[in-house]
């Protein structure tokens, strides 16, 4: 019995059903056929439309050369849209780039701070480009270099950074005029395990409790997994599905149960018999059992089990990865897009030169 407790407390924080928040309900991000084509000949961003709502952290996936970067500068002002429309808290893009730009944090791939400067100086001369005031400037550096774990190094100059202290400044750098929406573009990339997970936590820490909407790119599946409570999969410009990473994992059938059983009465009929039970395959004492809503049917599986004298020797709880997910809608996986995706964004900069 504390195999099923476990098993079912699990589930339900895996899947998110605690909820995440009351005050997502507006949507913050709107884009309704975004386009960008670079020199009339190469399409970057293919008639996308999506939303992002107030309090989210949404997630781009997609490989190098997605479209990703372009979105994003779309929406931050830093690219001309070709066609379609943006609005970002209810301003139009095109129409008023001031007022966007005003309450967006931008945290591109490049690293931008400057390497003679010292990590608190970096942070007051953003400051002074987003034209907060000096008093309030200095409390909020030294509150976020708190945040990130810099405190230490801040009179530090930057050349002496490591890579994963740059990108800790930069996250710190897009955020000291107190954004509304963050804008992360592959914020880990290039950095190992543990630093990459540092940064996760710093993301998370923002978005739950300072509620800041962030819209993040990356192609780190178990980026998108972990952070992001909706993801948007684009792939060659368009966006091919969009929904929480649960959602689009159940696309491909649900989870499977694996549940081994002593000896007695064969229960695949019975199982089979469970309304969201959509295939029951039975190999030795075990049964593989495939099914969309496991933190209903679980405790019908086990109690099913019991009724019939039979104990519980081994479960365990397999669910389908985003990579399966990729290879499903667009018909190559994210590490095929890798090693095959320096083509298409090989050819958006080689137009982009001319």
């Amino acid at each position: 019995m504390n195999i099923r407790c476990e098993l079912t407390i699990y589930v339900r924080v895996e899947r998110g059903l605690l909820g995440m928040g009351s005050h997502m309900n507006n949507e913050i991000i709107e884009a309704q056929g975004l386009t960008k084509i670079y020199g009339n000949t190469v399409m970057a961003v293919n008639q996308i439309s999506f939303s992002v709502k107030e309090g989210e952290l949404f997630g781009f996936l997609g490989p190098n050369g997605a479209g990703k970067t372009t979105t994003i500068k779309m929406l931050t002002t830093l690219a001309s849209i070709t066609a379609g429309r943006a609005t970002v808290a209810g301003y139009d893009v095109r129409k008023k780039p001031a007022e966007v730009r005003a309450i967006v944090g931008i945290v591109p791939q490049e690293f931008t701070a400057d390497d003679e400067l010292k990590g608190t100086e970096n942070l007051l001369l953003a400051a002074k480009l987003h034209h907060v005031p000096n008093a309030t400037a200095h409390e909020r550096s030294k509150n976020l270099l708190k945040l990130v774990d810099l405190e230490g190094a801040a009179e530090r100059r930057v050349k002496t950074y490591s890579g994963g202290m740059r990108r800790r400044l930069q996250l710190a750098m897009g955020l000291i005029h107190s954004p509304k929406i963050l804008f992360l573009d592959e914020p880990t990339l290039g950095l190992d395990v543990q630093t990459r997970r540092n940064i996760w936590n710093y993301i998370e820490q923002l978005n739950r409790e300072n509620g800041v909407t962030v819209f993040m790119t990356t192609h780190y599946l178990e980026e998108a997994d972990s952070l992001c409570h909706r993801i948007a999969i684009i792939d060659g410009g368009i966006i091919k599905a969009s929904g929480s990473p649960a959602e689009l994992k159940e696309k491909l059938g649900g989870d499977v149960l694996t549940i081994e059983l002593s000896d007695g009465p064969d229960m695949t009929s019975f199982f089979k018999t469970i309304r969201d039970v959509s295939e029951v395959t039975k190999i030795g004492s075990a049964y593989k059992i495939r099914l969309s809503r496991i933190e209903q049917d679980l405790p019908i599986i086990v109690e099913g089990a019991t009724k019939k004298g039979l104990n519980i020797t081994g479960i365990a709880l397999a669910r389908p990865s985003l990579d399966q997910v990729f290879l499903e809608i667009t018909g190559n996986s994210m590490r095929d897009n890798e090693r095959n995706g320096d083509s298409y964004a090989q050819r958006v900069m080689i137009e982009r030169l001319k």
